[in-house]
């Protein structure tokens, strides 16, 4: 009696090991001939020591529209979200749409063509005037440069006045050229001003039909490399981050963000995801943004530090404390001293703060 009764409680034993290590004991080994395990008493052990797993979250599939412009700083998160997985993670589709500059993609949203963009500094002041809605700060820019060309008597911001300069209004490249220009006394008015795109401003400078140009990467490391010693650079974000912090953010029309609040989110959950990323793997995400904008793997390798390559767990907590408000703000600022804006404008009004803040805490809860 006391042997069959050693032997029971041997098998029970057995069973409730095997149970706590996730096991059932009629699956995962024999059961005893002599005492078999009791099948219910196996599978309350497991169901008590391991628990089921959260399911997998699922989304509905959607397509977007998105615009961004030939760079590091503006084309490396999404094209980081939509090549390592972020965005297929939160089931959207992207089709990247190329353009020359801010004040283009939001024209493309206001007319439906496009549903977000991602803009730099100088075209946050039509958010401000609330032509779109900023929902999530992608990094901030020190990609923008005034160069001159020496052959024309360029050496210096004064020696500006009265050259025929190229730049495209409403970017963060104007913003940098009317700060340079104030540290010398100086408007616009002063110069022969020529509008020009991205592309234009490089092969006006490198052929010498201009003397001057405000522009960003890629296209300072072209005119740098083509000109060699006969280019010089005046001025850079970097002269006056005592002034001003330049943002780049993701825009899309108040009507869009009314109507797709959770795809707004999403999308957010999908960047902030690809920022660690991007923030670790700065090079590699400079190859693919290379073969993205069709130019070679060095030019834009060599812009790699023309940009703060912001983080998810920053975003998470600067939202929360107000740094990223105190960014818009600064930048607002720099929009109003310069003449672009003639009255603050409450923040708040273009900037959805709630969409980064629930966005990273959903991140936060599904890690």
């Amino acid at each position: 009696m006391k042997k069959f009764l050693s032997v029971i409680l041997s098998g029970v034993l057995a069973a409730s090991m095997l149970a706590g290590c996730g096991g059932s004991g009629a699956s995962s080994a024999p059961a005893s001939s002599a005492a078999p395990a009791p099948a219910p008493a196996s599978s309350a052990a497991a169901s008590s020591e391991a628990p089921a797993a959260e399911p997998a979250e699922t989304f509905e599939e959607v397509k977007l529209r998105v615009a961004y412009m030939p760079n590091m700083g503006s084309a490396s998160l999404l094209v980081t979200a939509r090549d390592k997985g972020f965005f297929e993670k939160m089931g959207i589709t992207v089709d990247l749409v190329e353009f020359q500059g801010g004040p283009a993609e939001i024209s493309a949203m206001a007319s439906g063509d496009i549903d977000i963009a991602q803009i730099g500094h100088g075209a946050h002041a039509l958010c401000a005037e609330g032509e779109a809605m900023i929902f999530e700060i992608d990094c901030t820019s020190l990609a923008d440069a005034v160069m001159g060309n020496k052959e024309k008597g360029v050496n210096s911001i004064a020696d500006l006045k009265g050259k025929k300069v190229a730049t495209t209004a409403g970017t963060s490249a104007e913003i940098i050229l009317n700060l340079a220009l104030a540290s010398e006394g100086l408007s616009q008015s002063d110069l022969e001003i020529v509008e020009m795109d991205a592309n234009g401003m490089v092969s006006a400078m490198i052929s010498g039909n201009i003397d001057a140009c405000a522009t960003w990467s890629p296209g300072t490391m072209t005119i740098t490399t083509a000109m060699g010693d006969k280019v010089v650079t005046l001025a850079t974000n970097n002269d006056y981050l005592d002034q001003a912090t330049f943002p780049s953010s993701m825009i899309t029309t108040k009507k869009y963000a009314d109507e797709n609040r959770d795809i707004l989110v999403r999308f957010t959950r999908a960047l902030q995801m690809a920022m660690d990323y991007r923030a670790a793997n700065i090079d590699e995400i400079a190859k693919l943004v290379a073969k993205q904008c069709m130019v070679d793997e060095q030019t834009m390798l060599d812009c790699v530090g023309e940009g703060n390559w912001l983080t998810g767990e920053f975003v998470a907590s600067a939202v929360k404390e107000g740094t990223i408000k105190s960014y818009y703000e600064n930048q607002q600022k720099v929009f109003i001293d310069g003449g672009r804006l003639t009255e603050a404008v409450d923040v708040n009004n273009y900037v959805l703060f709630d969409v980064m803040e629930e966005a990273a805490e959903a991140n936060a809860k599904a890690a």
